[in-house]
C-alpha cells in the first residue's frame, strides 16, 4: 500500500501542477477559476473510466473533492501575488478625501440621491446631510439603467451643481463613471470616482481608472465572486492608482423579498483578504427602505470601513428609486442609530 500511495501522491501532484498552469491562464484572460460545467463533464468523463470497478458515488465523492482543492489552490496562489493582498503588507490603507479619513478609526457615511435631478434638489438635500455630519455627497449624473426609456441622468450639469454644492458645503463629491470617454470630465469634478456593479467586468474602464490620480470607489458586480471582486480592485492598482475602496451592494440570487442579496460575510473575508477600505451599499443591496438600519449596523458591525445609502430631500418626487430613498426624517433617524454604537 505505501507504493500505491507514492503513486497516488505523485499523480495528485502532477494533477495539482497542471491546474495550477491554468489557473494562471485564467487570471490572464480575467476568467472565472471554477466552471461548473466543465466540471460535471470532467466527473461524467472520469465515471466512464471507472467502468463500475469502483463505487460510482466513491469516485465521485473523491474527484469531487479534488476539483474543489484544486480550485481553492488557484485562487490561493493567484492571491499571493495580488498588490491588495494583505498577505503583502500588514498595514490598512486609509485614503484622505477633503480631511475625511476613509479606512481609518471611524467609519464614514456617504449619503445623496440616487440622481442628480435638478440643482435645487442636490442644494436641499447637501444642506440637510451636512446638517448630520455627513461630508461626502453622493449623486448620479450619468445613470446606467436597465430600460433604455428611463431617466439616464443629467450629464455634465449634474457635475457642475454637485461640484459647486459641495464647496458651498465643504463636502467631497462621489459619482459614477460609466465608460472611458467620460473619465476625464468626471475626474475634473469629483473626489471618488464610482465603478458600478455594471462595470466591474469593464476591464478598459478599470485599466483607464488606474492611470487617474483621485481614489475609486469599486462596487461588487451583483453576479460577482470575492475573488472576481479583488482581481477587478487589482486591475486598478496595477494601472498605478492604489486608492481603491471596495463595496459589497448586494449579489442576484434567487431571493426576491430584497432587490438583491445582502452578503454581509464579504465584509469581514475582504477586510481579511485585502488591505483596502471595505464600504457597503445598504440601499441598493435592499432595494426597501424598513429594514435599512438593521442592515446598517449589521454592516458595521462586520467591520465595515462605512456605508453608503441613498438620501433625497423630496423622495417621492424622485426620478429613480424613489421607494428606496430615504427622507430627512429617515435620514436621521438613520444616523442617530448607527451613532450610538459606531460613530
Amino acid at each position: 500500500m505505501t507504493a500505491v500511495n507514492a503513486d497516488l501522491l505523485e499523480d495528485l501532484i502532477q494533477f495539482f501542477r497542471v491546474a495550477k498552469q491554468i489557473g494562471q491562464e485564467k487570471d490572464r484572460l480575467g476568467l472565472s477559476h471554477f466552471d461548473p460545467v466543465r466540471e460535471s463533464q470532467m466527473l461524467i468523463d472520469v465515471q466512464k473510466l471507472n467502468n463500475g470497478r469502483v463505487s460510482q458515488s466513491i469516485v465521485q465523492h473523491i474527484f469531487k473533492e479534488i476539483f474543489k482543492a484544486s480550485v481553492e489552490d488557484m485562487g490561493n496562489e493567484s492571491r499571493k501575488k495580488l498588490h491588495v493582498n494583505r498577505i503583502s503588507s500588514s498595514e490598512d490603507c486609509i485614503i484622505d478625501v477633503k480631511g475625511v479619513k476613509i479606512g481609518g478609526e471611524n467609519p464614514v457615511v456617504i449619503a445623496g440621491p440616487c440622481a442628480v435631478e435638478s440643482y435645487d434638489q442636490i442644494y436641499g438635500t447637501a444642506k440637510m446631510l451636512k446638517k448630520l455630519g455627513i461630508n461626502i455627497l453622493r449623486g448620479g449624473a450619468f445613470k446606467p439603467r436597465s430600460s433604455p426609456y428611463s431617466f439616464q441622468g443629467l450629464g455634465i450639469d449634474a457635475l457642475k451643481w454637485l461640484r459647486e454644492i459641495a464647496d458651498k458645503f465643504g463636502m467631497a463629491v462621489i459619482t459614477e463613471v460609466m465608460d472611458t470617454d467620460t473619465v476625464s470630465i468626471v475626474e475634473e469634478y469629483a473626489d471618488i470616482l464610482q465603478v458600478g456593479t455594471r462595470n466591474m467586468h469593464n476591464y478598459s474602464l478599470l485599466k483607464r481608472i488606474g492611470k487617474c490620480h483621485k481614489p475609486v470607489f469599486l462596487k461588487r458586480g451583483f453576479m460577482s465572486t470575492i475573488d472576481e471582486f479583488i482581481f477587478a480592485a487589482e486591475y486598478i492598482y496595477l494601472g498605478g492608482n492604489s486608492q481603491i475602496i471596495l463595496c459589497e451592494r448586494g449579489i442576484r440570487t434567487f431571493e426576491n423579498q430584497t432587490r438583491n442579496t445582502l452578503d454581509i460575510s464579504a465584509v469581514p473575508i475582504l477586510k481579511k483578504e485585502t488591505l483596502l477600505p471595505v464600504f457597503v451599499d445598504i440601499s441598493h443591496s435592499t432595494g426597501r427602505k424598513d429594514i435599512i438600519e438593521p442592515m446598517a449596523h449589521a454592516a458595521l458591525a462586520a467591520g465595515a470601513d462605512g456605508i453608503m445609502v441613498e438620501s433625497h430631500i423630496n423622495p417621492a418626487s424622485a426620478l429613480s428609486d424613489a421607494d428606496q430613498q430615504l427622507n430627512q426624517e429617515e435620514t436621521e433617524q438613520l444616523i442617530k442609530s448607527i451613532s450610538r454604537d459606531f460613530l
